[in-house]
């Protein structure tokens, strides 16, 4: 037996809740183009974002380490793909619909430059009189102009569902702009659950990596109350509880933090499904109409991840070993800019044509081209640029 796209989007119809986002009721594409015979747009839009260069890249992109100082930290595309599992996660225990989150979650980093947020500002900085750059107006480039898949269109012609999701992906790290997607509107459920989806996944992970690398100290992480949440629901467990003393090691630091992001997840789902009784939601069009995010944490596990947020802020994010190697990427990005501007001759032959076609501004190739590039194509470039030695 197979099962048709139109027999997808009846099961769709069926088991989805009144307020999740239909496929057969999508907006559409900017272009004509045909849909799979069994495959739902959304789900379409999921492949098209995997199969992307871009996508691919992520792997060598930092999320807080660069991938040189070791192979077990999380990056730009283990991150994303932690974010589609809580997305998909939690869009099925609250009846919307996972093939819109997962594409959503997917290609939310997709315009991330490399060195994580010290890339962002450093481009931003070098763009200030050239339109600006930030990592979300670069991920919409990315998938309505830069990649070049197609023969009758530029970019991915993703669904307007994803791409809403993608300007209206608005975290504590994330500020979007929404021009041409009713800004004065929310986005849909699937994406604002994409927006709790990242926040989870950044902020126990960049937890768990902060112990491992050894840079946050265990007695300090001990005193957060998420933390002691967890350890509390461990030294209670049914099955193997685990003595709220016990030293932390590898397979302990493992357990609290699956505890956590399962406590952030329960929370998260519990305190949406209320908002969404309490504002007697029924359909898209009252989650749009509400005009902000109804998906959020209760009060509590929002104010506990801002005690978190504080801590990695001041303990991780601005530790000397962190600060030391984002103080070379400033200088490996600023030098590559520098070059390319002074000399475009220096540039690869294809961002070169691009110029001569008429980019909005030379500098904005420039930037697409270091934009795309992962860390370890940045740190070789610079060395092949700045090094003598090094062969060309």
């Amino acid at each position: 037996m197979i099962l048709t796209r139109d027999q997808f989007e009846d099961r769709e119809r069926e088991l989805l809740a009144s307020y999740g986002m239909k496929s057969g009721d999508s907006r559409g594409r900017v272009y004509p183009d045909d849909e799979h015979p069994y495959r739902s747009a959304y789900q379409k839009d999921r492949d098209r974002i995997i199969h992307t260069s871009a996508f691919r890249r992520l792997e060598y992109k930092t999320q807080v380490f660069v991938y040189h100082e070791g192979d077990h930290y999380r990056n730009r595309l283990t991150h994303s793909i932690e974010v589609a599992q809580i997305g998909r996660t939690m869009a099925r225990a609250l009846g919307l619909n996972e093939d819109l989150t997962e594409a959503i979650c997917l290609a939310h980093d997709l315009g991330h430059p490399p060195f994580g947020h010290t890339g962002e500002h450093v481009l931003a900085e070098l763009m200030a009189d050239f339109g600006g750059f930030d990592h979300q107006r670069q991920t919409m480039r990315i998938v309505e102009l830069l990649e070049m898949r197609y023969s009758g269109f530029p970019g991915l012609n993703l669904t307007y569902e994803v791409r809403e999701g993608l300007v209206k992906h608005d975290t504590d790290y994330d500020v979007s702009d929404a021009t041409g997607y009713e800004p004065d509107k929310a986005g849909t459920l699937e994406a604002q659950i994409a927006n709790l989806a990242d926040e989870i996944a950044y902020n126990t992970s960049d937890l768990d990596d902060g112990l491992r690398s050894g840079i946050l100290d265990p007695a300090a992480v001990a005193q957060l109350s998420l933390w002691q949440m967890a350890r509390l629901a461990l030294a209670t467990a049914p099955e193997f509880p685990v003595p709220a003393d016990a030293p932390l090691d590898s397979l302990l630091r493992a357990r609290l933090i699956r505890k956590l992001i399962a406590a952030e997840v329960t929370d998260a789902i519990s305190a949406t499904d209320r908002r969404l009784e309490r504002c007697q939601v029924r359909s898209v069009a009252d989650v749009r109409d509400l005009g902000e995010n109804i998906a959020n944490f209760s009060t509590e596990m929002s104010a506990y991840n801002r005690e978190l947020k504080a801590f990695l802020l001041q303990h991780f994010y601005r530790h000397w070993r962190v600060n030391r190697m984002a103080g070379k990427a400033r200088r490996i990005l600023s030098g590559l800019f520098s070059v390319y501007q002074g000399d475009p001759g220096q540039l690869p032959p294809a961002v070169q044509v691009q110029m001569e076609r008429g980019a909005d501004l030379a500098e904005r190739a420039i930037c697409d081209y270091i934009a795309g590039m992962t860390d370890r194509f940045a740190i070789q470039e610079y060395q092949k640029l700045f090094d003598p030695e090094t062969r060309v």
